[in-house]
């Protein structure tokens, strides 16, 4: 019977700090395959994530359906925002939050995996990585700054992760990040450059799947997902009028299920899609093929 194996593969979800978003449900679905999985957290949420998790607080996410639980193999401390921990500034590193972290940079966490889990010990990675510090600012009023944070955050840091973990992978693994259909269409509200950050990082997405393929046989891909409750994007703050404009509007009419995300994570990331790469897939319930709204013709009456 054909199914997911990831029986024996190692992945790393860079991006976890609660159950509440994609990349815990990636996690998941990775998991209930088999794979062990390790995460990076960003170091001021990587205390009360920890909590959580030591308390149990976090145990019915835990579980699958049969009842078992999963448990992450390693947290990791990420900031990706910094390549080397040496561009980090000092009064950061020094912070509360950080100081006890160790080289919490993206190459300090490639470093901790080969040493941890030799070369070659990690099979699949995940980037759930967004901030865009100006998000609530019409692009007009975005700052040089902001934007360029929000790219650098949210685009180059796949670049960087790809470029540092790939040596530590083995031959013919698989990477995936999570865009947006902002980076398509206009989206009113979603500012700040972050539609301009998901367009640079699906462009990403095939360049490295071209020059990463080439190098180490590895596959990029990216999902981009339909408007979802998470934490993060509850903090652009019409996140609900969003996601019922969607239900409305799609061909199959029902809210996205973060479930259903990491599932399509899964696939993309077994050997079942061993001929994908350099793809990004909607996961969104159908609502990318959509030019009009569903009831244009009641809409029309009514004008």
């Amino acid at each position: 019977m054909l199914g997911i194996d990831l029986q024996g593969k190692r992945a790393f979800v860079a991006g976890v700090a609660d159950d509440g978003g994609f990349g815990f449900a990636i996690a998941k679905a990775l998991a209930g395959a088999g794979a062990t999985v390790c995460v990076g957290t960003w170091p001021p949420a990587m205390g009360i994530f920890e909590t959580l998790l030591r308390r149990g607080k976090l145990d019915a996410s835990l579980t699958f359906e049969d009842g078992t639980k999963f448990a992450f193999e390693k947290v990791y401390a990420l900031d990706a925002e910094y390549d080397t921990l040496d561009l980090a500034p000092d009064e950061l590193r020094e912070s509360k939050r950080y100081r006890d972290r160790g080289d919490f940079s993206i190459q300090g966490v490639a470093d901790q995996l080969r040493e941890e889990f030799g070369e070659g010990g990690v099979d699949v990675v995940v980037h759930s990585l967004a901030n865009g510090p100006e998000v609530k600012n019409p692009l007009l009023e975005t700052s040089r700054a902001g934007y360029l944070a929000a790219l650098g955050a949210s685009a180059y840091s796949f670049t960087s992760l790809v470029q540092r973990l790939s040596p530590v992978m083995k031959p013919g693994g698989a990477f995936l990040n999570l865009t947006y259909l902002a980076s398509e269409r206009v989206v009113p509200g979603y500012g700040g450059g972050m539609s301009s950050a998901k367009a640079a990082l699906e462009s990403d997405t095939r360049v490295l799947a071209f020059e990463a393929g080439r190098k180490w046989g590895h596959r990029v891909n990216s999902i981009s997902a339909g408007p979802y409750a998470s934490r993060a994007a509850s903090a652009i703050g019409f996140i609900g009028h969003i996601i019922e404009y969607y239900k409305d509007n799609t061909p199959i009419p029902e809210p996205l299920e973060a479930r259903e995300v990491g599932n399509a994570a899964a696939f993309l990331l077994s050997p079942l899609a061993s001929g994908i790469t350099g793809v990004t897939l909607h996961v969104d319930k159908g609502y990318h093929a959509m030019a009009v709204p569903a009831d244009i013709e009641g809409i029309l009456r009514r004008d």
